[in-house]
């Protein structure tokens, strides 16, 4: 009877811990809507189209965005620690036009890019196709990296759009582009001894300050505008901690459960102490 109240004890305390741990590692929802996504893109990274993970950012061809074949057509979005963001990207192609290769490129703050897991960075669209479909699925963002490692990390990324492979008489036919970013709240699996004092949030343009009122103005960065919903949250915590808790109770445990099956019934009335 006492073993079954261990046992019992011992599920109901992995039940509990369990969890929470386990609502942190499913996928991240898609809490923004798209109302007040932005309907243009930028021409390089200083002026790259901010937008929020669950947006669908979107750039038109002229009058509305200017977007067309041969274009360099940047979006940033911001990426924190433990996701695993899927960069999507859709292209509808003109009416009539020849093959076209195009491709998704992501880049972080530092302006390095970002190898894709897997997914369909590159593609080609045959002769008067509709849209093509890009896909790219970036590792995981850590909390800290060695120096020298091109490991994500908590910032800002960058997604550029464009065609690799055109012919003279595509260029600069109009197209609509969109763009959208979800993440997997990966979690403990993904966590490290370590955490940045600084997301990686470059700045993205530059702004004149004259407040003295003497007429000289000073120069300064202004920093991306966007962050994770619940902020940055680099830091010691993760759900490693909860399944260390629950490896530690289920040890204790186990020796207990261990010690009451091997210390039998204890020593017979009949013999003498020290017999």
């Amino acid at each position: 009877m006492r073993i079954t109240h261990v046992l019992s004890a011992a599920l109901l305390t992995l039940g509990l811990a369990v969890a929470p741990a386990a609502a942190d590692s499913s996928p991240s929802p898609s809490a923004s809507s798209d109302a007040g996504a932005p309907t243009s893109a930028g021409t390089s990274f200083r002026t790259a189209t901010e937008f929020e993970q669950g947006q669908e950012a979107t750039a038109g061809g002229p009058p509305s965005g200017g977007a067309s074949t041969g274009d360099y057509l940047y979006w940033s979005f911001p990426a924190d620690a433990g996701q695993r963001p899927t960069v999507k990207a859709t292209v509808k192609l003109p009416d009539t036009h020849a093959a076209q290769t195009w491709q998704v490129d992501v880049y972080d703050g530092l302006r390095r890019r970002q190898a894709c897991q897997y997914g369909a960075q590159t593609r080609t669209a045959a002769q008067g196709a509709a849209s093509v479909e890009l896909t790219c699925v970036m590792r995981t963002v850590r909390a800290w990296s060695e120096p020298w490692a091109d490991d994500p990390l908590p910032g800002t990324y960058y997604i550029r759009l464009t065609a690799v492979s055109l012919t003279t008489a595509d260029l600069g036919q109009p197209i609509d582009a969109s763009v959208r970013v979800d993440s997997k709240d990966v979690g403990g699996s993904a966590a490290v001894d370590g955490s940045l004092a600084q997301p990686l949030v470059p700045g993205i343009a530059v702004t004149s300050d004259s407040g003295d009122g003497d007429g000289d103005s000073a120069k300064a960065a202004v920093l991306s505008s966007l962050e994770p919903d619940d902020g940055w949250a680099s830091g010691w915590w993760s759900d490693r901690w909860v399944w260390t808790a629950i490896g530690g109770v289920l040890a204790a445990l186990a020796g207990v459960g261990g010690y009451a099956l091997t210390r039998g019934s204890g020593r017979p009335r009949q013999v003498p102490p020290g017999a």
